[in-house]
């Protein structure tokens, strides 16, 4: 089986080095950068499995790779590290498309289980529930592509998993924190507006009306429901 490819961008050599001993301790093929720059071409030449990115980064810092990345359609699992815990620095990075957040210092084992639920999650959904019709959007998921109209849709990743999430439980009301659970991955969670944010967007491109959306409605004081 080929080994599953792991992307580390981190400027920290001790800390590079350590994950890479790691990881590859782990079966895991690994591939390094020590600039954010760097990190951008590595991740859209290679298309690892995951990236592991640090925070703080010399230049382009590690929250304008994560912005760039999805604006380029990677769609794989981001994992950002840091050494500030301040809730702004994870609301950003779920907001611009990071999957998961582990503050320095870290243990190993909880970041390779973290590692572990990415990959795992990342694999079940490719196998299921590969496209999606409604009115008049279609969705490939596996493609990553959205067309409503026949005109091509812009979603970034968090976007596809939001609404592939709800469309799995079509027609069943879903919190906002099991929207977070489930997607994010978030034992605790910085705050119910990133789903909401996500909702927002997804009703813009997705819904004839934003305002009175058909498919993709708001519970009072529940959550969302899928009923397209």
């Amino acid at each position: 089986m080929t080994p599953q490819r792991i992307l580390i961008i981190e400027d920290e050599p001790d800390l590079l080095r350590g994950l890479e001993l790691n990881l590859e301790a782990e079966g895991y093929s690994v591939l390094t950068a020590t600039s954010g720059d760097a990190g951008v071409k590595d991740a859209l030449h290679e298309q690892p499995d995951l990236v592991l990115l640090d925070v703080m980064l010399p230049g382009m810092s590690g929250l304008d790779v994560c912005r760039e990345l999805r604006r380029r359609n990677f769609d794989g699992p981001i994992i950002m590290l840091t050494a500030r815990a301040e809730e702004v620095d994870r609301v950003v990075g779920l907001e611009i498309g990071a999957d998961d957040y582990v503050t320095k210092p870290f243990g190993i084992r909880e970041l390779l289980a973290r590692i572990r639920v990415r990959l795992r999650r990342r694999g079940a959904a490719a196998d299921t529930d590969a496209t999606l019709h409604f009115g008049d959007v279609e969705v490939d998921f596996n493609k990553q592509e959205a067309r409503r109209g026949g005109q091509r849709i812009d979603l970034t990743g968090k976007e596809f998993e939001v609404l592939r999430f709800l469309a799995r439980h079509r027609g069943d009301i879903v919190t906002r924190d099991r929207l977070l659970e489930q997607v994010w991955g978030y034992e605790t969670y910085p705050t119910t507006r990133t789903v909401d944010n996500h909702i927002l967007r997804l009703r813009q491109k997705l819904e004839e009306n934003p305002s009175d959306p058909r498919f993709i409605l708001s519970v009072y004081g529940e959550g969302y429901k899928f009923v397209g």
